[in-house]
């Protein structure tokens, strides 16, 4: 049930105690103003409710939602009855956003940021009936990973891919099958796998199976034999190569530097109804990833995201890359990797349009939407950075910290191939392993 917000107990302040104040109560209320950002909050002022139901996966990059509960930030907003629940798969995060708090679902997520376009336009929900959903800020960049099975450890498999699908090919050969896993169709994760495929002429869609598994689940089927390779985030590449079950082909970045990942999402719903509490989620979400991106704050972080609660995984499955650290499990270890995961820097939390519309156009490349698809008007009624922008004003953002335009310009990515956000349709046309005629 949504609690209604009681703006004297939100400062801390009960209503006995400014009654007894009588002529301190302009001191309580100072007291207050240095509790929260925003002041003490006039009648109305505030949150219009105190509580959302927001979901995450078991995965780093959901961190900022950790350390908003953990540390109380949610609660310094105006939000002290925010519940953060762990979702078994994004299959299970898009049912729960689709049914909405009311229904016993969700109100916002930890999301992969193709989900609320896919979502909002029905292309994955049950009969294709659209939910619509608001895109409120980033969570990161960087620092997703595409791991292999150790049965292909004498490539020691990077960048190229052509080794790869040599080795493919002769299982196939041999009767057996070839698997890549990815988390959810048409998802960053499933993007990523595609492309690094892509670019060295294995075809996802003909000469490998790609296959849907949740994150949690990655390490225990690649000791199976699920699966030859997949792509997922932390912690599970690290422990991957802690238990020796396989290595990292690459980061991400490698791929695309400083790409965009994850995304705070919520139900369109939730934000129309109760506008000033989505403003207050995004701040408390924002200087969460302030937080996170400190250097001084790195080993806290890894023991927060650790904790059974949250990511459920030894400390030491995630200290090593939330530092900056990679072991990549075949000899290769880089120290202060540029390819960190980046919570706020470099406008980590700036949920650019222009990003949006890559996502899209992978999409549309790989069958999700179809040819010609009208991305644009989509990601005007998705993408909300009008509300991070109010939420960064009143947060006192310094104006460094805020883009001023709302696309980061032409994206170029490892084999060369460049995205212009002003023609699509022209990166499109670059590719040569895709499902649709440009």
């Amino acid at each position: 049930m949504t609690k209604t917000a009681n703006p004297a107990r939100r400062n801390g302040l009960s209503r006995r105690q400014l009654l007894k104040a009588g002529a301190g109560t302009a001191a309580l209320l100072a007291a207050a103003k240095l509790n929260l950002p925003g002041g003490a909050f006039a009648q109305g002022a505030g949150p219009e409710v105190t509580s959302a139901k927001l979901g995450f996966i078991a995965l780093s990059d959901a961190g900022p939602l950790f350390v908003a509960k953990d540390k109380g930030l949610f609660a310094k907003y105006g939000m002290p009855d925010v519940d953060v629940q762990k979702q078994a798969s994004w299959g299970t995060t898009r049912d729960n956003l689709v049914l909405g708090s009311e229904g016993n679902g969700i109100d916002g997520a930890h999301i992969l940021t193709p989900m609320p376009y896919l979502i909002s336009s029905g292309k994955v929900t049950q009969n294709n009936q659209p939910t619509p959903m608001y895109i409120l800020a980033r969570l990161n960049l960087d620092a997703q990973c595409i791991s292999v099975g150790k049965e292909y450890a004498d490539l020691k498999l990077g960048l190229d891919t052509a080794p790869f699908k040599a080795a493919l090919e002769k299982k196939k050969a041999s009767g057996k099958s070839v698997k890549a896993a990815m988390t959810f169709p048409g998802g960053t994760h499933d993007l990523w796998i595609r492309y690094w495929l892509a670019a060295g002429g294995i075809d996802p869609d003909k000469d490998i199976e790609t296959i849907v598994v949740p994150p949690p689940q990655m390490v225990a089927n690649m000791k199976v034999g699920t699966m030859d390779c997949f792509c997922v985030g932390e912690p599970w590449n690290a422990q991957l190569v802690n238990q020796g079950i396989g290595y990292t082909a690459v980061t991400t970045g490698e791929i695309w530097n400083k790409h965009p990942e994850k995304s705070f999402a919520m139900r369109a719903a939730y934000v129309d109804k109760f506008p000033k509490a989505a403003k207050a989620l995004t701040m408390a979400v924002m200087e969460a990833q302030q937080w996170c991106d400190k250097a001084e704050n790195k080993q806290e972080l890894a023991t927060i995201m650790a904790k059974r609660q949250w990511m459920n995984c030894p400390v030491e499955d995630v200290a090593g890359r939330t530092a900056g650290k990679f072991d990549y499990g075949t000899g290769k270890v880089v120290e202060d990797s540029p390819h960190i995961m980046k919570y706020w820097r470099d406008f980590a939390s700036y949920p650019f349009q222009s990003h949006d519309l890559w996502f899209i156009t992978e999409d549309i490349r790989w069958g999700k939407y179809e040819a010609g698809f009208d991305a644009k008007s989509l990601i005007a009624k998705v993408n909300r950075e009008d509300i991070w922008r109010e939420a960064a004003k009143e947060m006192n953002v310094a104006a460094t910290e805020i883009p001023t335009s709302t696309s980061r310009g032409k994206e170029t990515f490892f084999d060369g191939k460049v995205f212009d956000p002003q023609d699509p349709a022209a990166y499109l046309k670059s590719l040569s392993i895709k499902r649709v005629d440009v």
